[in-house]
């Protein structure tokens, strides 16, 4: 027995029917389709037969697929960080109260990751690490072009301008050029001979030309010039405040001392330290006391900024 086609339902159709004919679209042609739409069950809608196929692991050791997919899961939660980030620089009018909703999202994901991150700590039993971690050589988790997009797309770049060479340029220097002294590069030389590994020649072949377009385009609309574009009462509020010093410790110093923590559980060895697969230099480049990379020096105290990573230790310690 049919239903009565009610008021609320006669709405809808005359709202498809203005929705349709701005674009000069036949309504009844897409009502026409739908009939033959078959109901699209969960499996379809998130492609998950597609997405547990594409674990493919190099060795046959078991460990191995552990680690194949918490990397697959990091780079899924960097494309939602990712998301959030475009919105906030596409954002026509911005306001402070939106720029705070972006950020407790953002937070949250890294809250997720970070606390995540046991799970490679210790998910996998050492000797199995060891061994097939020699078939994943020169890729590296440095390799991500999705971490580096959100550290563009959330400061100035020149917060991005290794330490050593940061005294060189101002927030208006060229792009281009201080693209030149990217702070990671440092992490993926080779101590002895000052040479970049193939890990880093891999990722600047492919992905180089992507990010500096990015840098560019995000010159502007990056979190810290939205953030300075907003009037002084809104730049004020404490509670935006306190999202964006999150945001900073959650990129440059919870991920990078998560990594590293797991970095000493597999890697750290006497008489001498397990190389990483992709021949970066861990041991400089994952504490944040070294790299001193810091997205919004101007929240921060000087104490703060002199003691960089050190509260994350401090926590560690007492469990």
């Amino acid at each position: 027995m049919s239903k009565e086609i009610t008021p609320e339902i006669l709405e809808l159709v005359k709202k498809l029917e203005e929705k349709y004919s701005s674009k000069n679209q036949d309504l009844a042609a897409y009502l026409e389709g739908r009939l033959y739409e078959d109901y699209i069950p969960y499996w379809d809608y998130i492609h998950l037969d597609t997405l547990l196929t594409l674990q493919k692991p190099r060795t046959r050791i078991p460990d191995e697929m552990i680690f194949v997919m918490y990397h697959q899961v990091t780079e899924l939660y960097f494309k939602m960080i990712l998301h959030e980030l475009e919105q906030v620089g596409e954002r026509d009018k911005m306001t402070g109260e939106y720029l705070k909703g972006k950020l407790k999202r953002i937070r949250r994901y890294f809250e997720i990751l970070t606390t995540s991150f046991d799970v490679m700590g210790y998910g996998m039993e050492p000797e199995q690490f060891l061994k097939f971690r020699m078939a994943l050589l020169p890729a590296s988790g440095f390799q991500s072009a999705q971490y580096r997009m959100i550290e563009i797309a959330s400061t100035s770049f020149i917060n991005l301008v290794d330490k050593n060479q940061r005294n060189r340029f101002n927030a208006d220097s060229d792009i281009t050029e201080m693209y030149k002294y990217i702070y990671w590069q440092e992490g993926a030389i080779i101590v002895e001979s000052g040479e970049k590994t193939l890990t880093l020649h891999q990722f600047e072949a492919k992905y180089n030309e992507q990010l500096l377009e990015m840098a560019h385009d995000y010159k502007d609309k990056n979190v810290w010039a939205r953030y300075s574009a907003l009037p002084e009462e809104e730049r004020s509020d404490a509670e935006l405040i306190a999202l964006l010093k999150a945001l900073d410790s959650y990129v440059n110093v919870n991920w990078p001392l998560a990594h590293y923590k797991t970095a000493v559980r597999y890697l750290q060895k006497d008489p001498e330290d397990v190389p990483a697969t992709g021949g970066t230099n861990w041991q400089k480049y994952l504490p944040p006391r070294f790299q001193k990379r810091i997205f919004y020096p101007q929240l921060w105290t000087e104490n703060e900024m002199n003691e960089w990573g050190k509260s994350w230790v401090v926590q560690q310690l007492n469990g």
